[in-house]
């Protein structure tokens, strides 16, 4: 129950944003500068186009900024359209920032004896491990509990690169990049893995889009799985911005869910 209370708590965040149907991003304007006291501006969106405006505004309160020293950092300028979210930050310190959202749900369905399909919790409702144990019959025909966990994040170094903010975490979904994600360049391969609640992430399913899609007739897009160590790579077949996207999906979720997911975005650049 304490762990149920913790998950839900985590859960409002996704469970009151805008749909993630959609392509969800952050997107800087620069990811390597030469030196600290730099600055940098961000977009941030939910689009169908990769890297237009042309859906939501992604919240700033779901962005978190972390400096190479492990200190959370002030988002500076925010502003929120209708289509774009934009702000800046203030690179004070030599090294590597990660700038993301990371977000955990539950959710619920089953059919009731109407032979409806029911689902918890509703559309914009935040949900609890109260109205868990109140909402959802336990007994309910064809119930299927899902533990979600959604990361969006890009990452930018001033000065030379740190690890530091690399580290994962064990919760989720997450990205470990061996290759340093500022420090990728054309014709070069990068290694990357991924992991779910700290464990390698077998069968993830990738795929990488190269900016600048809306001028093509393709998506160019690079398609990849991880191994069975959660492994994968990528050569990046010219310069510029990309868009990773990443899912994944088992069944060894921690009681009362039976499935457990997760979804991973990220925008790199290619030098």
């Amino acid at each position: 129950m304490k762990k149920l209370t913790l998950l839900l708590a985590a859960s409002s965040l996704l469970i009151s944003a805008p749909s993630w149907a959609h392509r969800a991003w952050i997107k800087p304007d620069a990811t390597v500068l030469s030196q600290s006291n730099s600055w940098v501006a961000f977009d941030a969106a939910i689009s169908n186009d990769i890297f237009g405006f042309d859906h939501h505004a992604m919240r700033l309160d779901m962005v978190s900024a972390t400096a190479p020293d492990g200190k959370k950092i002030e988002l500076q300028n925010s502003f929120t359209g209708k289509y774009r979210s934009v702000f800046d930050l203030h690179l004070t310190q030599d090294g590597t920032y990660k700038i993301f959202t990371a977000s955990q749900s539950l959710q619920a369905r089953w059919v009731n004896e109407q032979g409806e399909n029911q689902f918890w919790p509703g559309r914009g409702v935040i949900a609890t491990a109260e109205a868990f144990e109140r909402e959802v019959p336990k007994q309910a025909k064809d119930l299927i509990v899902t533990q979600s966990s959604r990361r969006i994040e890009t990452f930018v170094t001033a000065g030379a690169p740190t690890e530091a903010v690399l580290a994962p975490t064990g919760q989720g979904f997450e990205l470990v990049a061996e290759t340093h994600p500022n420090d990728l360049y054309h014709g070069e391969a990068a290694h990357f893995k991924f992991l779910i609640d700290g464990e390698p992430a077998a069968g993830a399913e990738i795929e990488i889009i190269p900016a600048g899609a809306r001028y093509r007739d393709q998506q160019n897009e690079i398609e990849v799985k991880t191994a069975a160590d959660g492994s994968f790579s990528v050569t990046w077949p010219t310069a510029g911005q990309y868009f990773m996207e990443a899912s994944y999906s088992d069944n060894k979720a921690p009681a009362p869910a039976q499935v457990r997911r997760g979804g991973y975005s990220a925008v790199f650049e290619v030098l």
